[in-house]
């Protein structure tokens, strides 16, 4: 039971197209269609239930003035522009106020890929051709790989407009969603210590950064083992068995910098050697053996 019921919840469903857009770029345009780049399931969530009798509950408004219960047709939608006033809007001046859907990504410019720097990444679409649009899908994408560029442009949908960024990967043209400048907080606000690095500090840190340094990102070498825990949980429970709680591991406080550096490279460097082969120690036998044989010669 265990095996099938896991299989389920780890099987992908075949990739479908999510929408339909063109790629508008001078007078070239590219049909294309959407995929999500990523699973939705793989967020796994709880539903909210009654403990007495185990169905799902519903979610209600509550007003906070009355104290009543507010059904669907006495909401309103309202925006708060100073502290506890509002300005409503009908459903009608809503949908007016939304961006009308196009179906277009329009090209603004190209950039130098590295130049965007991944702060601005909200989320990734993939972008296959559709009907017609191979030769000009195809061409696009060789382009942007030869010049190192990324097409910059906005996509209207869903009553908003993006900014986006389109790029090849693998033969493939991905569409990443961005955010505006407006929607990131300013990196200055964050506060940041002007505590003067010792340079025995730092050579120890470009060390410790050395060793454990690759020449390539190979995200296939990680797991995410909070969900893989949590499926296992939910697979017990669905056999009836309890679940109790690890003990939580003994926290251990280095304070002093340099030891924590030191202790880091110390306990590296151990698995660096655990993972080679242990030399063999010369015996006497091998000596002998590495010892060249001298030809006897003798008389005819």
């Amino acid at each position: 039971m265990r095996a099938s019921v896991l299989q389920r919840i780890w099987d992908h469903m075949p990739p479908r197209a999510i929408g339909t857009a063109t790629i508008s770029f001078g007078l070239v345009s590219v049909p294309v269609s959407l995929f999500s780049a990523s699973e939705s399931s793989a967020t796994i969530s709880f539903n909210m239930l009654h403990k007495s009798c185990g169905n799902r509950l519903k979610q209600q408004y509550i007003c906070s003035k009355e104290g009543g219960i507010v059904e669907k047709d006495d909401i309103a939608k309202g925006y708060e522009f100073a502290k506890g006033q509002y300005v409503t809007f009908t459903p009608e001046e809503i949908k007016a106020l939304d961006e009308k859907a196009t179906n277009s990504i329009d090209i603004a410019e190209f950039v130098p890929l590295d130049s965007v720097d991944r702060m601005y990444l909200d989320k990734v679409y993939y972008l296959g051709p559709d009907k017609g649009g191979d030769r000009a899908y195809r061409l696009l994408g060789e382009a942007l790989k030869v010049t190192g560029r990324a097409a910059v442009g906005q996509y209207s949908a869903r009553g908003k407009q993006h900014l986006v960024l389109v790029r090849p990967l693998d033969g493939v043209l991905v569409m990443e969603q961005l955010h505006y400048p407006a929607e990131l907080k300013p990196v200055a606000e964050v506060p940041h210590p002007d505590t003067p690095v010792k340079d025995a500090e730092l050579a120890l840190a470009r060390q410790l950064i050395e060793q454990s340094s690759t020449d390539e990102f190979r995200p296939e070498n990680y797991r995410d083992t909070v969900r893989e825990r949590v499926l296992e949980a939910i697979q017990r429970k669905v056999e009836g068995q309890e679940i109790t709680a690890d003990a939580a591991p003994p926290e251990t406080k280095i304070i002093d910098l340099m030891d924590a550096l030191k202790a880091s490279l110390a306990k590296k460097g151990a698995q660096t050697s655990e993972m080679k082969p242990a030399k063999r120690a010369a015996s006497k036998e091998d000596e002998v053996e590495a010892t060249p044989r001298k030809r006897k010669t003798g008389s005819r």
